[in-house]
């Protein structure tokens, strides 16, 4: 029995040290994502306006947001397609433009400088700069398809087209995951891709069986990050929906989120509308916890699906 004190002791000591190392992960941990949840949950409950002290009224904030606020399923349905839609297309097309640049035999560092300049461009600027581009009236892009005889569409003026503009100014910036895509493929042991040659594979079979399976967890990485990411998209929207409506000025111009016909319109937007313009913090709570669990839900599902996001390539 005697032994044993000393060892209690020493464990004890031991996890101390462990906390005591630890404690600067756990004191931000707790001040910046536990204590800001844990409020957020409690504000979702009460009428709050930020100036008064917050009363309880119960489920009347999460009845109003899923069955009287009309701007919440607009932006539920915007943030799924941009999510299914943006996400999907960046993967993609940062895989291709990986690929064709590892192919390259000549200027391929130029070519991956040109592919990575626009993504180093702030996100309102390039938001601006793409609007006056696609301006249906005015922009060089459809004074070019118009030249060509194809159709111009009104691209931020339509509500059909705004959303797959915005994909546009995503696949612009798109020089992130090129580079990561790069290395993963550069990573690839070549003995692999010889050996299939040899049996007489071709360039898809290669692809598939060799390419993929070596670089699906950098595919994990990029499906999942672009989704936290485009749950959180506000800027570019918003932007493109104040120029293209001409709000363009600074104080005093009220502009409701979502232009044209809240096609734009985002759950970030819903909370900064709700929260910063309205001062109804209790709702915007709302809004951002279901903009939390539905981040969480496709991580979780992400992750546990992780054999199936990229087929039967194993």
């Amino acid at each position: 029995m005697t032994g044993t004190h000393p060892l209690r002791s020493k464990r004890r000591r031991s996890a101390l040290r462990t906390v005591a190392f630890m404690s600067p992960w756990l004191i931000g941990f707790t001040v910046f994502l536990v204590y800001p949840l844990l409020s957020t949950l409690y504000f979702s409950f009460t009428r709050y306006d930020g100036f008064r002290q917050p009363s309880f009224n119960g489920l009347d904030n999460w009845s109003y947001v899923f069955t009287d606020y009309p701007l919440f399923w607009p932006a539920m349905r915007n943030t799924l397609w941009l999510v299914l839609v943006m996400v999907t297309c960046r993967v993609a097309f940062g895989l291709g433009i990986g690929l064709l640049i590892t192919k390259i035999k000549t200027g391929a560092g130029i070519f991956r400088t040109l592919f990575y300049l626009p993504y180093l461009a702030p996100p309102v600027a390039a938001t601006l700069a793409f609007v006056f581009l696609l301006n249906p009236g005015t922009g060089p892009v459809n004074t070019l398809l118009d030249a060509v005889g194809l159709p111009t569409p009104g691209w931020f003026t339509d509500a059909d087209w705004s959303k797959p503009a915005l994909t546009a100014l995503a696949l612009w910036g798109v020089g992130d995951l090129m580079v990561i895509f790069m290395a993963a493929l550069l990573d690839v042991p070549k003995e692999q891709y010889e050996a299939a040659e040899l049996d007489g594979a071709g360039a898809w079979a290669r692809f598939r069986h060799i390419t993929l399976p070596n670089i699906s967890p950098i595919i994990m990485f990029a499906v999942v990050t672009g989704v936290i990411q485009a749950m959180q998209y506000y800027a570019q929207p918003l932007v493109a929906g104040k120029v293209a409506a001409g709000v363009i000025g600074g104080s005093g111009q009220q502009f409701e989120p979502g232009y044209p016909d809240k096609s734009t319109l985002t759950l970030p937007q819903l909370v900064y509308n709700l929260g910063f313009q309205r001062f109804d913090y209790g709702t915007a709570c709302v809004v951002a916890l279901v903009l939390f669990a539905l981040s969480m839900a496709f991580t979780a599902l992400l992750m546990r699906r992780r054999g199936g996001l990229i087929g039967a390539g194993e």
